[in-house]
């Protein structure tokens, strides 16, 4: 069966959707673009001229879109204050979606749009795209391996300094709401644990060229008497982290440090008869070799299998919505100041 989707959203990131779309032949067999829509027709149609989709019905209106194409698919692609209207009219039209993150805008608009997808029986999904780069799976095989015994630290470094322009730089708590999701998602993902509480500190630093919210510091309290910390910025400039974070993951046995690039070590106690005991050098399980670790493409195909079998996606709304409850959990304790109780009950 060729599932026939429309994205929403043609802007810069939508390039990356069909660049992900067109370069998997697995997929490009599987799913036909029918429909773009976007609130500006020009920059529908200059994303069909440069992919090639002569044939797509481009419209600004979605419902309009989805009726005349017959689609049972969208590719949510909007900005988050979009998201909630976007995900509504699809589902209520009988199509699966897949969505940029955030997964909303709130955790009651999220609650909303996990009860509709629920009632209409469709598969809502989430690009949390860097849980599917090797170094995460690494990280979560060697855990899952108990290559350092019980994980009871997580903590990831995040200092960048892009200068994106658009709407990024006018957004309110744009550090915690459109990148620090990523690295929290893939917190969760690589230990296994679940987010309890949080304590965060959001800052916009001097010489910040973003309207809120550049910097956060934030330790959450994690199951099984875990802590993850996160220390970020976004308008760090200087010698920057990866786009991953750099992390280092403590355990009972032994630490596992990973540059978010290709620099990974595990070490585990020495010898040594003194105060300190050295270490010792282990070796990593590598990455699973099986489709796992190609970014937005292993969302995708991910997504089209679990819509196809009836599985759940590994990024599925319901799961998600345990990382947006970190973020508004953060963005909560920043401005209150005190600590904050994580609870998605019912889901």
């Amino acid at each position: 069966m060729t599932y026939k989707a429309v994205l929403c959203g043609c802007g810069a990131m939508a390039k990356g959707w069909l660049r992900a779309l067109q370069s998997a032949s697995d997929l490009s067999n599987e799913v036909e673009i029918v429909g773009l829509v976007d609130l500006d027709l020009s920059v529908a149609n200059a994303l069909a001229t440069e992919f090639g989709l002569d044939q797509v019905t481009i419209g600004s209106d979605l419902a309009s879109v989805i009726e005349a194409t017959q689609a049972n698919m969208v590719f949510d692609v909007v900005v988050p204050s979009a998201r909630s209207a976007v995900v509504s009219t699809a589902l209520k039209l009988g199509c699966h979606v897949l969505s940029e993150k955030p997964l909303a805008a709130s955790m009651e608009e999220a609650k909303a749009l996990l009860s509709l997808a629920a009632e209409t029986g469709r598969v809502h999904a989430v690009v949390q795209n860097r849980r599917f780069i090797s170094g995460v799976r690494r990280l979560r095989r060697a855990v899952e391996d108990g290559l350092i015994g019980e994980v009871s630290g997580i903590h990831c470094d995040f200092f960048l300094a892009p200068h994106f322009g658009g709407f990024r730089e006018a957004m309110d708590n744009v550090l915690l709401l459109d990148m620090a999701i990523h690295t929290f998602d893939a917190a969760r993902f690589v230990s296994g644990k679940q987010p309890l509480s949080v304590y965060c500190v959001e800052t916009n630093p001097s010489g910040s060229w973003y309207a809120h919210g550049a910097s956060a510091n934030a330790i959450f309290r994690l199951s099984g008497d875990a802590v993850f910390t996160y220390r970020g910025s976004w308008c760090a400039e200087g010698r920057r982290t990866s786009w991953e974070s750099a992390w280092r993951l403590v355990g009972s046995k032994g630490m596992i440090t990973w540059d978010g690039e290709e620099g990974f070590e595990a070490t585990v106690a020495g010898g040594e008869p003194s105060l300190l005991r050295g270490h010792r050098i282990l070796p990593i399980p590598s990455a699973p070799d099986d489709g796992e670790t190609h970014g937005h493409q292993s969302v995708l195909i991910d997504f089209i299998d679990a819509v196809k079998s009836g599985r759940k996606p590994e990024t599925v709304s319901y799961d998600n919505i345990k990382s947006l409850s970190m973020v508004f959990g953060a963005i909560e304790s920043a401005r209150t100041g005190l600590p904050v109780s994580i609870s998605v009950e019912g889901h």
